[in-house]
This record gives C-alpha cells, sequence and structure tokens, in this order.
C-alpha cells in the first residue's frame, strides 16, 4: 500500500497540482477516513440489499452505474465530501459542478474489464480542461482487483479515435477503445485503498483489467466540472461548491431518500437526453442507455 500524498491542510500543494497538470493524474490522496469509507460501502451494499427486487422502473445496476446522485442520497454525500472537495478545489478552483457520480462494481472473480479509453470521448463537452474525475475506492483497488491503469502524458493528446465493440464483458456503455496501441511498460498502476482517491483528466487513457481477487472491487466515481466549461445549451449538474457564474447549468435538487418518485423521473428524462448524446452513431446497444 502506497503512503497517503501529503496535502497542505488538506488541499493540493503547489507541487502537487502541477503534478496533476504534467501527467494527468494524481494519487494517492488522502480524502477521508477508511472509517467513513467502510460505512459507505455497507450502506451501499444494504441499498443493493433492499432495492435489488423492490420493483424499480429499471434495473438497481443501472441507476448506480449512471447518474447514481440523482436518486440516491449516499453518491450526492460522497460528492459533497468536504474531504473529496478539498482536493478537487486545487484543480478545478472554488465554484465546482457535480456533472455524473456513479458507482462503478467489479464482482469478484469476475473477468469484466474496462479497454483503454478517454473518458470525454462520447460526452459532448469536447476536450475540455475544466473536468476532472475523482475515483473513491470503497474497496481496495489493486493489481489484482482490477485497479485503474493510466498513461501519464496522455492527457496532452486531442480526443483519439476509438472504436466500438459492445462486448458483454466490457463494462463501458459501447465497449469503446482508444486505437493507439498502449505498452505495458507505459501503464500506471492505480493502487488505492479505502480512505483514498486518485484524481484523472478526462482526456488522459485509462482502463482496467479483471478481479481476480475475492473481494468486490467497488468505487464511487465522480465527475466534476467548472461552471465556465457548461455547454452553451446547458448541462444537468449539482452544486457542490461556490457559485454557478455561468447560469447554464441546470441546476438538480440532491434526492433526500432512496429513489423518490420525482427524483425517478428527472433520472429518466435526463438518461434519455444523455443516451441521445453518449450513443450517437453507435451500431449497437447499450444495457444503461436503452
Amino acid at each position: 500500500m502506497l503512503d497517503s500524498l501529503t496535502l497542505a491542510e488538506g488541499h493540493l500543494t503547489e507541487d502537487q497540482i502541477a503534478q496533476y497538470w504534467r501527467d494527468g493524474f494524481l494519487f494517492p490522496l488522502p480524502c477521508m477516513t477508511p472509517a467513513e469509507a467502510h460505512e459507505m460501502r455497507a450502506e451501499l451494499e444494504q441499498i443493493e440489499r433492499d432495492w435489488l427486487d423492490a420493483g424499480l422502473p429499471l434495473p438497481l445496476n443501472t441507476y448506480k452505474r449512471i447518474n447514481a446522485h440523482i436518486v440516491l442520497p449516499l453518491a450526492h454525500r460522497i460528492a459533497t465530501h468536504p474531504g473529496v472537495l478539498d482536493v478537487v478545489e486545487g484543480v478545478l478552483g472554488p465554484d465546482i459542478l457535480v456533472f455524473a457520480a456513479e458507482f462503478f462494481i467489479k464482482e469478484a472473480r469476475t473477468t469484466q474489464i474496462v479497454t483503454m479509453h478517454q473518458d470525454l470521448t462520447y460526452w459532448g463537452l469536447g476536450a475540455i480542461d475544466g473536468l476532472v474525475t475523482a475515483w473513491v475506492p470503497l474497496s481496495p483497488a489493486t493489481p489484482a482487483s482490477g485497479c485503474m491503469d493510466f498513461v501519464r502524458g496522455s492527457h496532452k493528446n486531442a480526443i483519439l479515435p476509438h472504436a466500438d465493440s459492445f462486448d458483454a464483458n466490457n463494462l463501458l456503455s459501447r465497449g469503446q477503445e482508444v486505437q493507439v496501441d498502449v505498452a505495458p511498460e507505459d501503464r500506471v498502476a492505480i493502487e488505492i485503498y479505502p480512505g483514498q482517491m486518485s484524481l484523472h483528466h478526462g482526456l488522459t487513457i485509462h482502463g482496467s483489467g479483471p478481479n481476480t481477487s475475492d473481494d468486490r472491487r467497488i468505487a464511487a466515481v465522480i465527475r466534476y466540472m467548472r461552471p465556465d466549461v457548461v455547454p452553451s445549451e446547458g448541462c444537468d449538474a449539482m452544486r457542490a461548491r461556490g457559485s454557478d457564474t455561468s447560469g447554464r447549468a441546470r441546476v438538480l435538487t440532491p434526492p433526500r431518500s432512496n429513489f423518490e418518485a420525482g427524483a425517478l423521473a428527472r433520472y429518466e428524462a435526463i438518461r434519455q437526453a444523455q443516451a441521445k448524446v453518449m450513443m450517437k452513431g453507435a451500431k449497437g446497444s447499450s444495457g444503461i442507455y436503452a
């Protein structure tokens, strides 16, 4: 286990900020106590038990995988955790929106993978700098459990060509894979543990292998953006910190309880709108956007 980087009263130092912009990622960063992360895992797994067969309009996994913060207070609470936001502020500044949040889970002893890709490929935002992903593990993310691999400096590229496979073994919505060769020696294993987090740029090439361990690999993944990069046509977001000086974001109200009727309706409207962007030009279909 790598020791967490030493922060300056919970915030990134100037050297750490420079390292993020040089490498396109930064880890391992402290963000909460391990006990807090373990409690969040327990709460998530209780939600799974309570709601798996509760007659939700969509499969429970869909709500976990995209925009969980719209229907689950737990996801919103993680996304607005002060320890997480204090770190994110070093990259984005004081005005922070939650663009998306999800729970990304690889079950124990499974072969599912995430092919090497750039996050911004299909999001309709372009090659922007004002978006960062925080990856908050709720269980150990190790090479054995299928932790992420990042390619140092790859965020300095434009959006590169990707190909879709729609492979059932691929956890990405389109099975997308960047069409460049990534040598094994160019991959940096992002090994992090509950209580830590990583940050990565939306253009950083990354992926992950199968979970060969005996435990689930569970992470909360939050996409944060600056208000000034909100598209002119707007987008749905939640305010995490500061103010929205652009006025272009359609600001969402955090859920008060799990799967409220109003939140479910908002969720579905947003999912359908995002599907038109995420699946544009696709020659296959995706379960979470079907």
